[in-house]
């Protein structure tokens, strides 16, 4: 797909959702198709709906985490939408622009692309490569290590596994805030950049509801603050 092309098809879907929380509805990883989806701005309308989740969610204090082992959920970005490309690649190609791809991998594997990044609002260039990919990286929004400690290690492992790979629950950042972020919820760590916060936090309330994963009382304090400020 040329580049003008997919400009005014990302315009055209943002212009669509207006509101983050159609992206729990909509279908496979093509129908959430976004090279831009960090200017992605939820409404009034979207702000009131995240807004009645969050207060539908269970609070609870946060589980040990005994146990929790990456593998629990499934291998690491597994093609589960079947489409002969792994998840990693599937997000790069949704939220980067300019990508190119390796010969012969039906436009699967991503070697070079721009991302504009949602969390800090820099403009990185991508190159895969072995000191290059992880300026680049795939943050879950939820975290896994959060979801474990916070109603996971009771689900099914196929459920756990759907989690990982969930397009609503993943996000291509800038690699140095996703390891900055690490397992922290929104009681401890938002992005730097202001501007995103109201969507974050949003999309998080929308994984956690989908799911069934609980928040702390001072994840949801946190949680409410930023919604307070859309």
């Amino acid at each position: 797909m040329k580049s003008g092309e997919k400009s005014v098809r990302v315009r055209a879907f943002m212009a669509g959702l207006a509101t983050v929380g159609l992206l729990a509805g909509c279908g496979g990883l093509e129908a959430q198709t976004s090279g831009s989806i960090g200017d992605a701005k939820p409404d009034s309308a979207a702000i009131a709906e995240a807004k009645e989740k969050l207060e539908k969610l269970t609070v609870k204090g946060r589980a040990p985490k005994t146990g929790f082992d990456r593998d629990k959920f499934g291998p690491a970005w597994a093609d589960v939408d079947r489409n002969g490309c792994d998840t990693r690649n599937d997000i790069l190609k949704r939220d980067m622009e300019d990508e190119t791809f390796k010969p012969g991998t039906h436009d699967c594997i991503v070697l070079t692309g721009t991302l504009h990044d949602p969390y800090s609002g820099k403009t990185i260039k991508f190159k895969r490569g072995q000191s290059t990919s992880s300026a680049v990286q795939i943050d879950h929004l939820v975290p896994l290590s959060d979801a474990w400690q916070k109603g996971a290690q009771q689900w099914s492992a196929t459920k756990r596994k759907e989690f990982a790979n969930d397009p609503l629950n993943l996000l291509a950042v800038d690699g140095p805030l996703n390891g900055q972020k690490s397992d922290s919820d929104a009681a401890t760590w938002l992005p730097p950049r202001k501007e995103y916060r109201c969507t974050y936090i949003a999309r998080q309330i929308d994984v956690k509801a989908k799911y069934g994963v609980w928040v702390t009382a001072a994840e949801k304090d946190a949680m409410k603050n930023v919604l307070s400020s859309c």
